[in-house]
């Protein structure tokens, strides 16, 4: 099959940079929903022209190019090692090209392979069937969201909904709850996919199994219909709303699978999906590997240009405070920002995640960062025949996972402010007070509307840990973001979990 590779690559392509329909649906629906001139508004007319933009550039619609989970059905006799070998082929050539970010590292020792392979990556499932045609379809799900992912053991007690027991009621406050706990940080509005049964380890690959499910079908068992229904009605009562920023738009799809389990075991697993629910297929020849028929594609124009518009004139017509701000920032410009103020930053900004939070505990700075914004980001980095750095994505991550680091590091170097998304921790937010900093909420996934705002790369540091884990230092232009967190003891993200908890409290009584 000499046009296997090609066509795989063709497939990572697709997925990365295009959304398919059912989720562009889904997307405007939300939207629909939601209040004009709203936060949650602004932030779903950044996603639609995000997604624009993804397609008119062919780049990553997130930064985050996820897990790489192939689910494969061959006829027999296919040899399923050298389709694996095209597979690896095309996924190190995706790499190279700057559709996917080199997201494969080492548990042991932290080194990024640079190519997406390794042990484990990607994932590839193969299935044997009967039909004269292999099927192939991809998912590339984020880091940000499958950390929301969770897995409940029934009968359980559940904050805001007490006793879960083992039935179809207690299942269905697992899912609940399971909305509730993702808050913004899994980029809401999102969609789940939930397995009941099982072990530990198939229940949580039936609830990934389910996001291979079109986001309009209709579940063949009428219990896990009608739950299906309840959870997508309800869940959007939370009040949680398109990252976090509270609305009524808080989840867009729910696919609910089950499978038999043993006496002793009841688990309930959600996997956890962002906006950017990138998830494509492909049929192809069994002789020739060529793309015969595409899978989760049809012939309808999703108009997302119409829907972008509609929230602009809200904005037009909406106050909101907007500030302007270009580093060294002082203490006094901080402590006159207040949750709900849109900052502008024009001028430098540095990236720093996981791996420099942790450096910068024990080791001095690269450069001053007195004064300086930190941007949560790993982005998708290209170097030209000129051997000059371009960023391809650069859209926030999630931030909750510097909150052991954040306030500490803000006071040792002067750090005045941090862009992410999701929010942080009461750590953080006391830090903000004491020191003078402050939290802004970058819209997650918007890969393409914010590396457009990036106008240089001016140099990078400690590149050893690998191209998203690096500090980059980056010269932007009309970035905007919204203070979430200030320095007077204000948390919106505290303020929406805790109304959503309240709101999910009144889902305790029995319903099934």
């Amino acid at each position: 099959m000499e046009k296997l590779q090609e066509s795989m690559y063709k497939l990572i392509v697709e997925t990365s940079t295009n959304l398919p329909n059912d989720v562009r649906r889904a997307i405007v629906a939300a939207k629909a929903k939601e209040n004009a001139g709203t936060r949650a508004a602004l932030s779903l007319k950044t996603i639609t022209d995000n997604i624009s933009m993804a397609d008119e550039n062919i780049s990553p619609i997130c930064q985050d190019t996820g897990m790489p989970t192939f689910e494969v059905k061959v006829p027999v006799g296919i040899n399923q090692i050298e389709m694996k070998k095209a597979i690896y082929a095309a996924i190190e050539q995706a790499t190279a090209d700057g559709k996917l970010r080199p997201n494969s590292v080492d548990s042991l020792t932290g080194k990024n392979s640079g190519n997406n392979l390794g042990g484990g990556t990607p994932v590839i499932h193969f299935e044997q069937w009967e039909k004269e045609v292999i099927d192939v379809r991809l998912i590339l799900k984020g880091g940000g969201c499958e950390n929301k992912n969770v897995q409940y053991s029934l009968p359980q007690e559940l904050e805001g909904l007490g006793r879960a027991g083992r039935d179809l009621d207690g299942i269905r406050k697992c899912i609940m709850h399971s909305v509730y706990q993702a808050q913004g940080q899994g980029c809401s509005a999102g969609f789940i996919g939930v397995g009941i049964g099982g072990d530990r380890t198939t229940s949580y690959s039936l609830a990934k199994e389910q996001l291979f499910r079109t986001v309009d079908d209709v579940n063949e068992n009428e219990d896990l219909r009608k739950l299906e229904e309840y959870v997508l009605d309800n869940a959007n009562k939370l009040g949680i709303g398109t990252m976090g920023f509270g609305g009524e738009a808080t989840l867009l799809g729910c696919k609910i699978g089950a499978m038999n389990r043993l006496p002793a075991s009841f688990f309930v697993s959600v996997a956890y999906n962002c906006w950017a629910y990138r998830r494509l297929g492909v049929v192809l020849d069994q002789q020739s590997g060529d793309i015969v028929d595409w899978l989760y594609k049809d012939d309808e124009t999703v108009d997302l240009e119409q829907a972008s518009k509609e929230v602009a004139v809200a904005e037009a017509t909406d106050e909101v405070r907007e500030v302007v701000l270009e580093a060294p920032i002082t203490e006094e410009q901080i402590r006159e920002l207040k949750v709900g103020d849109v900052v502008v930053i024009n001028g430098m900004m540095h990236t720093g995640r996981d791996a420099i939070h942790h450096h910068l505990m024990e080791h001095d700075a690269p450069i001053d960062l007195n004064g300086q914004i930190i941007y949560h980001c790993g982005p998708v980095m290209m170097k030209d025949d000129e051997e000059n750095w371009h960023v391809k994505a650069a859209g926030p991550t999630t931030s909750i996972r510097e909150e052991p680091y954040q306030g500490d590091i803000m006071k040792k170097f002067g750090i005045r402010a941090v862009i992410g998304k999701g929010g942080m921790g009461p750590k953080t937010l006391k830090a903000l007070g004491e020191h003078g900093g402050v939290y802004l909420n970058a819209i997650g996934g918007a890969a393409q509307y914010y590396a457009d705002c990036i106008k240089e790369v001016k140099g990078v540091d400690l590149m050893e840990f690998g191209i998203p884990e690096a500090m980059w230092h980056l010269e932007v232009e009309g970035f905007a973001a919204i203070v979430t967190m200030d320095s007077h003891g204000n948390s919106l993200h505290a303020d929406v979990d805790k109304t959503s908890l309240e709101k999910l409290e009144q889902f305790k009584e029995r319903v099934f």
